[in-house]
Order: C-alpha cells, then sequence, then structure tokens
C-alpha cells in the first residue's frame, strides 16, 4: 500500500511540474460571465475569503511565476494527500471499533 501511495504522489508531482504552469490564464466561468454581462465591478473589493494561503495559485514571495505556480500545486498536492489520510485513518479506526 505505502508503494502505492508514493507512486501516486510522485505521479502527482510530475502533473504539477510539467502541466500546471501550462493551465489558462484566463478568467473562470463565474469570473468571465462577470466581465460579459459587465458586471464584475461590483465584486471587487467583496471577496469571500478576504486572506487566502495561496492566493491565486502562488506562493507570496517567490519572484519565479512558474516556481510559484509548481509550489502551490506541490503544496495542494501534499494538503490533500495528508487530509484524505487523516479522514481514511479515522474512519478505519471508526469502523474497527464497531
Amino acid at each position: 500500500m505505502i508503494r502505492f501511495i508514493i507512486g501516486a504522489l510522485l505521479m502527482a508531482a510530475a502533473l504539477v511540474i510539467f502541466i500546471a504552469p501550462f493551465a489558462s490564464q484566463s478568467p473562470d466561468g463565474l469570473e468571465r460571465i462577470a466581465m460579459d454581462k459587465g458586471f464584475e465591478h461590483h465584486a471587487e473589493g467583496q471577496e469571500v475569503i478576504k486572506k487566502t494561503v495561496l492566493p491565486d495559485y502562488s506562493i507570496p514571495g517567490v519572484q519565479s511565476e512558474y516556481f510559484s505556480t509548481v509550489l502551490a500545486g506541490l503544496a495542494g498536492v501534499l494538503f490533500i494527500t495528508g487530509l484524505g489520510m487523516i479522514i481514511g485513518r479515522l474512519l478505519y479506526n471508526k469502523r474497527k471499533q464497531s
């Protein structure tokens, strides 16, 4: 099982390193609709989350846009993997106790 997890992490890291930097810089669907319909100015200064950990999928302070995107992607992969493992362990322990 540990070999599978390591292999999956390496595959995810490879995708982040080689593919993520080529992601579209265009606005997402909701932003695009707001721009097309002319009401995007109503959202400025109205952020739902005032402070984010990785704003715009980048690491603040990293000068290179490529490395900033890659580091943000790797941080996301590690965070989601860790969260999944914690939830999985909690569910496993709960099932084992039943």
